[in-house]
């Protein structure tokens, strides 16, 4: 076990003062310097590969698969795609065209909001450490990460790789506990970024308030899955069973407990039993196959939900405290007032809830917190369209578990009590970035807006007038909703009537352009 050090309390001020004249030279405000930064984060990854695999090894009993699949690649990749899109990312936008204001050259200036505190949690100690570290690098942000007492050996890692390649005036790590996090959370920052529990989230909102700090925050919550009937069972079992199994189920996008048909529930569990003995040929007990529990007390507060179900284990539940193993846990008819249903389980453990059908699973989970996904197992678009309609939730997913927060291109987020904020990729960018608004106002305008200024006659105020837009005409009563429609269906609907035009365009052996939908197209004459 390593030792842990822990930067002294009484440093980190000058830390922060460090890094607060690091920002002020300037130098982040280059983009070319921004990129080198970024490489050299990319390259310390790629160059200890290895030693983060065993550090994820020492602190979670982690196979190295998963550690590539699930921190290291990705955090590479993030840092790569962050050092190919800032060039992009970073340029200054012009506002979009407006009669009365476009002569003032109106610009939105992308700059980064000055020194950044990022927490990250211990259950992707690198992913979600290296990935915002990126997005605030490539934003032109001073950095000061504060990784988990709870998994030291990848936290010791850190301290000694980062100052060797990264700018030790802009990029800074402060390891420790309570005490060293709370005396960075008295001080004041551009940003923090939050990574963790709902309870610590309280904790960092209530002391990012006193200096009016802006923070985003990823905190997680019971994700359900909904299993439709009609699904394929063997495939909804073969990627539950695979997100409730990697890291042990210390994901924050894991699916926490699933609503099954009650008539399907034992069919359900036979599929999960299959996939059970395809995952684990030999004993899932054998060291590097399966992870660990992260703490003694991680540990202990699972073995207490399991202790006191009412629901019936009939996979696993298996455990060995010295080792803090516990097997993946199958536990079937699960009533809702469960041990297992109060809090997120964050661990290896499955519930499934039988219900009578879809709307009794929507109604369950909407008298709950918003979690951060909803999953769907379906083929049925109408299904997933009332499930996705009628629920809140960070993210939506059909026929797939967890790797949404790794899909290039999709912010991940929670809303309400799952988080508050979005990033990964160009979404870290704009979440440490300020959108800074900007005139440059010619004096020959003051002859177009020169009632502005007093004294304030009739003339005046009916100039002023002049420049407003007019209102639509005046509704008649509200729309008839129809949630398909608004949702997608619209779009299908124009589309066939666009090929149906044009294809009747087309037979009629038109020879002039055909308008349609606003748009002129020259039908090819069918010979």
């Amino acid at each position: 076990m390593v030792d842990l050090k822990y930067t002294p309390v009484e440093e980190i001020e000058k830390i922060q003062a460090t890094l607060r004249n690091g920002f002020r030279s300037g130098r982040t405000k280059n983009i070319e310097y921004r990129k080198y930064q970024l490489l050299q984060l990319a390259y310390m990854l790629q160059d200890n590969v290895k030693r983060l695999e065993e550090a994820l090894a020492a602190d979670l009993g982690r196979p190295p698969l998963e550690s590539q699949f699930l921190e290291i690649g990705p955090s590479m990749m993030d840092a790569r795609n962050a050092w190919a899109g800032v060039d992009k990312w970073a340029k200054t936008e012009r506002a979009p065209f407006s009669i009365n204001g476009f002569a003032m050259r109106p610009v939105i200036y992308k700059e980064p909001k000055g020194v950044v505190l990022i927490i990250s949690p211990f259950n992707y100690p690198v992913w979600l450490c290296m990935s915002p570290l990126a997005g605030a690098i490539a934003a032109g942000n001073a950095v000061l990460l504060k990784p988990s007492e709870s998994t030291p050996h990848v936290s010791s890692l850190f301290a000694e790789l980062i100052p060797k390649y990264l700018d030790p005036e802009l990029v800074a790590v402060v390891n420790g506990g309570v005490p060293e996090t709370t005396k960075l959370l008295d001080l004041p920052w551009d940003h923090i970024l939050y990574t963790g529990s709902g309870q610590v989230g309280r904790i960092v909102s209530a002391a990012a308030a006193k200096h009016l700090t802006p923070v985003s925050l990823e905190l997680g919550g019971k994700s359900p899955v909904f299993i439709d009937p009609n699904c394929d069972i063997e495939l909804a079992a073969k990627r539950i069973l695979w997100g409730k199994c990697v890291n042990a189920g210390q994901t924050c996008t894991a699916p926490d407990y699933v609503l099954v048909p009650r008539e399907v529930q034992d069919k359900f569990v036979n599929a999960l039993k299959n996939s059970m003995d395809n995952f684990y040929p030999e004993s899932v007990a054998t060291p590097g196959v399966f992870s660990r529990l992260v703490t003694p007390q991680a540990f202990n507060r699972i073995k207490g939900l399991l202790d006191n179900t009412k629901g019936t284990i009939v996979i696993g539940g298996e455990m060995d405290e010295a080792t803090k193993f516990i097997a993946p846990t199958i536990v079937k008819d699960v009533p809702t007032n469960d041990s297992l249903m109060n809090e997120e389980i964050f661990g290896p453990v499955l519930p499934i809830v039988p219900v009578k059908d879809v709307e009794e699973a929507i109604a369950y989970v909407n008298s709950n917190d918003h979690p951060l996904a909803v999953y769907v197992f379906s083929q049925d678009a109408a299904y997933k369209q009332k499930v996705f309609s009628r629920t809140q939730s960070g993210s939506a997913v059909a026929n797939e578990v967890v790797i949404q927060p790794g899909i290039e291109g999709l912010p991940f987020g929670g809303i309400g009590p799952s988080g508050s904020g979005y990033h990964t990729g160009k979404y870290t960018f704009d979440m440490f970035t300020h959108l800074r608004a900007s005139l440059d106002s010619p004096g020959w305008l003051d002859k177009i807006l020169g009632f502005r200024f007093p004294p304030y006659t009739d003339k005046s105020i009916k100039a002023s007038q002049r420049i407003l837009k007019s209102l639509p005409p005046r509704p008649t009563g509200p729309p008839r909703t129809n949630n398909a429609m608004a949702n997608g269906s619209a779009t299908k609907w124009w589309g066939k009537y666009f090929f149906l035009a044009f294809v009747l365009a087309t037979i009629g052996g038109l020879t002039k352009p055909v308008k349609i939908l606003g748009r002129k197209f020259v039908p090819k004459i069918l010979g």
